[in-house]
């Protein structure tokens, strides 16, 4: 019988230049959850956010097509846009100096530049992002390369029932002071709910789910005898979670800040007036809560030093150590 694995050095959950190797390597290369597409239906809507310290701006052009940007204006790194959603008037412009933008990146405008030789506003555009939606929420990547989102989803979209028209949305964030590693671990395996999540762990079953690994995506399955409507939940690589639970969609994404703290995002998507949302979000509030609390603590014993090597339960940690493996694989190439 072969030995377990152990689990990945501390450094992984503790140097800033590891931290730095992510985003670069990570982060730059994989679809983020960034916001909804009920926020980018007229032309010049916009929404903006922070993703592992890279600034993303989508806005909807003239013709309703999706345009993604890094919120970085070519001229002095000054942003586009200040505030997470928004609208603006016919172009994306500069907040430092002006500079006026087309929804398709041109540079418009070199406002009060004056004159000079040699400079051609066709060589400031402004640096694209890629930017798909699913089930009206958009993602967005930095890398032009790579697997379409809905490729990657496939085997997620399989499994959730068919898509709906879920306008509703409740959106919340919750700072979590651990690595975002940690989180993901702890949201990859069974193994933690009886200690953690004793009314999960009370449940007929709760800790028997299936896991089926699948490309960029973890599903977990709870046995044909569960509703298994109220039991499906999934991760994607790197850092999403999805589940579905008395008809509301969640979304929850670990948001790395830097090596020792991650903000946790839900978006909740529902029908209007739906009564099981309330309870859907009691308890993922309550299973969060539960989840940072002994996160922080593990990244406390983590920083303390004394921790280096634990072991993986072939049983329940499988997919722990298949991400373990990805980030050290990731990292090293």
């Amino acid at each position: 019988m072969p030995r377990p694995p152990t689990t990945a050095p501390i450094a992984l959950y503790r140097d800033p230049e590891v931290f730095e190797r992510e985003r670069q390597a990570i982060f730059s290369t994989t679809w983020q959850f960034l916001g909804m597409a009920a926020d980018l239906v007229r032309p010049g809507d916009y929404v903006a956010d922070v993703i592992a310290g890279f600034p993303v701006v989508v806005v909807c052009d003239e013709s309703g097509t999706l345009r993604a940007y890094h919120n970085v204006c070519p001229h002095r790194a000054g942003p586009l846009v200040t505030e997470a959603k928004g609208r603006c008037d016919r172009a994306l412009v500069c907040r430092f100096h002006g500079w006026r933008y087309g929804f398709d990146g041109r540079l418009l405008e070199a406002t009060d530049f004056g004159p000079a030789d040699g400079f051609d506003t066709a060589d400031f555009r402004l640096l694209s992002v890629r930017a798909e939606t699913w089930r009206g929420v958009v993602f967005i990547n930095l890398d032009a390369a790579g697997a379409s989102l809905a490729e990657i989803l496939s085997p997620l979209d399989e499994r959730l029932p068919p898509p709906i028209h879920r306008p509703a949305r409740i959106r919340d964030r919750h700072p979590v002071a651990c690595n975002w590693k940690v989180f993901v671990e702890n949201y990859l395996d069974g193994y933690h709910q009886e200690g953690v999540h004793p009314d999960l762990a009370s449940k007929a079953g709760a800790q028997r789910h299936e896991v089926n690994l699948q490309g960029d995506i973890a599903l977990y399955q709870a046995p044909a005898r569960q509703n298994a409507a109220e039991s499906l939940w999934a991760w994607i690589w790197p850092n999403l979670g999805v589940s579905f639970y008395r008809g509301v969609l969640m979304l929850e994404s670990a948001r790395p800040e830097g090596p020792d703290r991650t903000v946790i995002e839900h978006v909740f998507l529902h029908e209007p007036e739906d009564p099981g949302v309330d309870a859907a979000i009691l308890n993922a509030e309550r299973i969060t809560h539960e989840d940072a609390l002994i996160n922080e603590r593990v990244q406390q014993n983590l920083d303390a030093g004394v921790f280096q090597r634990g072991v993986l339960s072939p049983t329940h940690e499988e997919a722990v150590a298949r991400f373990q493996a990805r980030v050290a694989r990731v990292l090293a190439e």
